[in-house]
């Protein structure tokens, strides 16, 4: 290996470790920082392809921040990028939850992180605003794709789920793309569904004999690589993967214990999915942890692998590039509302108000970096507890 992969081996692990550390508020949080990492700072992407990652994770199951951190790795250094990035991400995460769910084994109880919250969440919006202002401004190009943009925004604050809205801008980009160029649109939307069933089709056979298997470490290990495998969508819908497989067909959880772990991957910096991590201590130790913890995140690796290839041939052709253009502003408009809804539950005084004006303040007028606001927030957000 060379001096100089090396150290962009080096530069990766230390701004993911950093990440997975103080990354508090879920994948939108998580990608507004690392858009401001590594576009705004160290330049390793331009916004045109951080967009095309960002549209290319929410194509695929999984969790879409850590998926984000695997493919600025396979950017930035090849496949050993790809692992060390994912891996530092996830890896404060899986510290922090397994420290808990000790703590929750031994005392029966989870460590409260109320006044660490109340400070970091309006500092958060304010990071993922900004964030999503510079990439929008990238993204919509044209006053159609405003338009769609603002149809997917519309669409997903109504209810309606978030694939079948990533689904249909996907197919009018294709479309719109297929009428400025005719006869090349339909090899180009092949690849990409060809591709798309590929990687969705092939795991749906992995937690095939589970069943009622005695508590053991590879059926723990089927269940969460099945998990890690098919499922889109928010740590709600984690919560009913799992009450399905360990509640009420398994029951090897309890409801209580299986909604504390939830709330433990929501409460903690880095992704939701170490909820994994503290089933699998509460269920085997150590052990358990360790297989859970692999087993939900490891088809995460597999599929930015595979998916990651196909981008820049898919940007060569000018139809694909309409559907991709489609797919990114139904990406950061699903963001957008997302953003909305946490700030309706961050804000919810003067003094977090306060909070989340002067981060936007401190992050536009003197570009105070994500991470450090994001701290200040959650030691504000203690003192401001403590006084009250």
């Amino acid at each position: 290996m060379t001096s100089t992969a090396r150290a962009r081996l080096g530069e990766l692990a230390r701004l993911f470790l950093k990440l997975g550390t103080v990354g508090f508020g879920g994948p939108a949080a998580h990608i507004a920082m690392m858009e401001d990492e590594v576009v705004r700072r160290r330049r390793w992407l331009s916004r045109e392809e951080f967009l095309d990652y960002v549209g290319a994770t929410n194509l695929i199951p999984g969790p879409n921040s850590t998926e984000m951190a695997i493919h600025v790795g396979r950017a930035r250094a090849g496949t050993p990028g790809l692992i060390v990035a994912g891996a530092c991400f996830i890896a404060p995460a899986v510290l922090v939850v397994g420290a808990i769910a000790w703590a929750y084994v031994r005392f029966g109880t989870l460590p409260a992180a109320a006044g660490v919250l109340y400070g970091v969440k309006p500092v958060v919006i304010a990071v993922v605003l900004q964030a999503l202002w510079g990439l929008g401004r990238t993204a919509v190009k044209s006053w159609w794709l405003a338009a769609l943009g603002a149809a997917a925004a519309a669409a997903a604050a109504l209810g309606v789920h978030e694939l079948l809205v990533l689904a249909g801008a996907l197919v009018l980009g294709t479309l719109r793309g297929r009428a400025s160029e005719p006869g090349t649109g339909a090899r180009s939307l092949g690849l990409a569904t060809a591709s798309g069933a590929g990687v969705a089709g092939a795991p749906v056979v992995v937690a095939g004999g589970v069943g009622a298997a005695a508590l053991g470490l590879w059926p723990l290990f089927g269940i969460f690589l099945k998990v890690g495998a098919v499922l889109f969508g928010s740590g709600y819908v984690l919560l009913a993967f799992l009450r399905a497989d360990l509640v009420s067909r398994l029951h090897w959880l309890t409801e209580r214990q299986l909604l504390d772990a939830v709330a433990v991957g929501q409460v903690t910096p880095g992704p939701v999915f170490t909820t994994a991590t503290f089933v699998g201590y509460v269920l085997r130790g150590v052990p358990g942890a360790a297989v859970a913890t692999v087993g939900i995140f490891l088809p995460a690796f597999v599929y930015v692998a595979l998916s990651g290839v196909l981008l820049p041939r898919l940007r060569r052709s000018s139809v694909a590039r309409s559907a991709l253009d489609g797919l990114n502003v139904a990406s950061l408009a699903l963001m957008a509302v997302v953003t909305w809804q946490l700030a309706a539950a961050a804000l919810i005084d003067p003094w977090t108000g306060v909070l989340a004006a002067a981060a936007a303040v401190l992050l536009l007028r003197w570009r105070v970096n994500a991470s450090w606001l994001v701290l200040g927030g959650g030691v504000a957000g203690l003192l401001l507890r403590s006084l009250a």
